[in-house]
């Protein structure tokens, strides 16, 4: 049985809100991930009731500030406390409706490289968090990031790292977000997703070429990523929710953004379909 295949908003980046539900209903798309910066906030509620209407899986949500210290992509506000208020409003304006959802944070960039101020920070500040978004029936999925953007959105860039905070937050909702393409190349990657057991939440698929720019993702079945064994160790690790297509693609000349989004989508379903195949006793 081939696992629910879902789109990010971020993807279709070019899209409205709109246009995102009404296309992805119409190309087969089961899941979508709300990302927040596509919500007019005068008709928020409007536009999560149309996702509720259409059958979509909301299978995880995209805070506008996701990052605990100030980005490149969020890099305002500068006050912890005030980065943390807006997740926590994201999670209260979205949270009814899409339970049991998770909502994706990183760390962001350590400040002057001090990535131990990060990890002691995280486990302070993820586990009132987590707290919080227990009392909403919300969870919480920590991100690692892609050595290519270390220093510039994360703090964390493997597995094992998200792991031991995840496990210093040691809250039941507070886990993980797979993207492949920035842990693929993770050493013992096979052996890291399956250690995550089922503190996966939720899990990006795209594919990879040498980046030409921060936001350069390929997709899925035509670049270099071997995703039959990276999805048969999230499938070990007992993860049965959707995979999800999360492509940015902008400062190189030929952006996904500015291509036939519909292509880029079924093409990629087509690939997760195809390495799918190849992943052994895939049908529970």
């Amino acid at each position: 049985m081939r696992p629910r295949f879902g789109v990010s908003q971020f993807t279709t980046l070019p899209w409205s809100f709109e246009q995102d539900v009404e296309n992805y209903g119409r190309l087969g798309v089961e899941a979508i991930e709300i990302c927040e910066e596509k919500l007019d906030k005068d008709r928020a509620a409007e536009q999560l009731a149309l996702v509720e209407q259409s059958g979509l899986e909301v299978c995880s949500v995209q805070p506008e500030i996701r990052t605990l210290f100030p980005s490149r992509m969020q890099p305002e506000p500068e006050d912890i406390g005030e980065r943390l208020s807006r997740f926590r409003g994201t999670i209260e304006l979205v949270s009814p409706h899409a339970p049991d959802t998770p909502f994706i944070c990183n760390t962001g960039p350590p400040p002057d490289g001090n990535m131990q101020r990060v990890f002691e920070v995280a486990v302070r500040e993820y586990a009132d968090l987590a707290d919080f978004a227990g009392e909403r029936g919300a969870q919480v999925a920590l991100e690692p990031l892609s050595p290519t953007i270390m220093n510039v959105e994360s703090a964390i860039w493997t597995l094992g790292q998200a792991m031991k905070i995840v496990e210093a937050v040691n809250r039941e909702n507070f886990g993980i977000c797979v993207d492949i393409w920035n842990i693929w190349q993770n050493a013992n990657v096979t052996e890291e997703i399956k250690a995550c057991g089922e503190r996966i939440f939720a899990v990006h698929v795209s594919d990879w070429r040498i980046p030409r720019s921060f936001e350069d993702r390929h997709i899925v079945g035509h670049g270099e990523i071997p995703l039959p064994p990276l999805l048969s160790a999230i499938h070990e690790s007992g993860y049965r929710d959707a995979y999800t297509l999360e492509i940015f693609s902008r400062g190189v000349p030929d952006p996904l953004w500015e291509a036939d989004l519909e292509e880029v989508i079924s093409e990629s379903r087509a690939g997760v379909e195809q390495a799918w195949k190849e992943v052994p006793g895939a049908t529970a």
